[in-house]
């Protein structure tokens, strides 16, 4: 049922973004909905739309993703409010999916180590190819970064590296591309996220 919802999702996104005006104008002026602290309250219930910064990004994909529930596991195992697999946890220290999919703070956390380790393994790829057009749509650095949560950062170097050709658009096993993705989520501010090319959990029982 939540794949049916996900797919008219990008369809309608997608016709949307390519018809909007603000194609050609990505960056306006960039008003902060929150600040970045480590003590900053969970939304639980995020609104999916929001202003387009960091908060506003996280929001968007976590209900694209998961319709925003910490608790979601879908058929192919991927867990929580970000759709996180299990090699992914792991890397980053999680080994109890339990314990992560009942804790959204430890769930928020990782996705900002996510987004600051692909921005850093991405950098290159986000100086030379943000804020150009190519393979008709407009590339951005957040359309970067969702696109490397979808498939992986990877993928995205062989997409843009191959100016987008449509045997580098890798699809996710729900028929996603790494295209749909860029297209859904441009234009969000991310600049005050720094990259790292190994961030690190607190030490904890995790």
């Amino acid at each position: 049922m939540f794949y049916n919802l996900k797919h008219n999702l990008i369809s309608f996104l997608t016709v949307f973004i390519l018809s909007s005006s603000e194609l050609s104008t990505p960056f306006t002026t960039v008003n902060y909905s929150a600040k970045l602290e480590s003590n900053d309250e969970i939304n639980y219930r995020p609104v999916p739309f929001t202003i387009k910064d960091f908060v506003g990004f996280k929001n968007f994909l976590g209900f694209f993703e998961s319709g925003s529930d910490y608790n979601k596991v879908n058929r192919f195992g991927y867990l929580g409010k970000y759709q996180f697999g299990k090699g992914t946890l792991n890397m980053y220290g999680v080994r109890n999916l339990i314990n992560f999919k009942k804790n959204p703070m430890l769930q928020e956390k990782i996705f900002l180590m996510n987004v600051k380790r692909n921005k850093w393994i991405l950098r290159r790829e986000i100086l030379k190819y943000s804020n150009t057009y190519m393979g008709n749509f407009y590339i951005t650095e957040s359309g970067i970064i969702a696109a490397a949560h979808l498939s992986g950062p990877g993928n995205v170097k062989k997409y843009l590296r191959n100016m987008c050709h449509e045997s580098f658009n890798k699809k996710d096993a729900n028929g996603t591309s790494i295209s749909d993705y860029m297209k859904i989520f441009k234009g969000f501010d991310l600049k005050n996220i720094e990259m790292n090319r190994k961030p690190k959990l607190e030490k904890q029982n995790y």
